[in-house]
């Protein structure tokens, strides 16, 4: 399965809690943070990187 965002994008991608390094979980449908392990959606090829009280 090809990565849903660009490699471009993906790099500067951090957690907006710890800023910590993302990665993709699994089933590359969501972010996982490296540190805190909050995880973030991915809708539409879009990562939705909101800290967990904003949703």
């Amino acid at each position: 399965m090809a990565d849903p965002i660009a490699k471009e994008l993906f790099d500067i991608l951090a957690c907006p809690v710890c800023r910590g390094k993302l990665r993709y979980a699994s089933d590359k449908n969501k972010l996982e943070c490296e540190q805190c392990r909050v995880k973030y959606p991915i809708e539409n090829g879009i990562p939705v990187i909101l800290p967990p009280k904003m949703k």
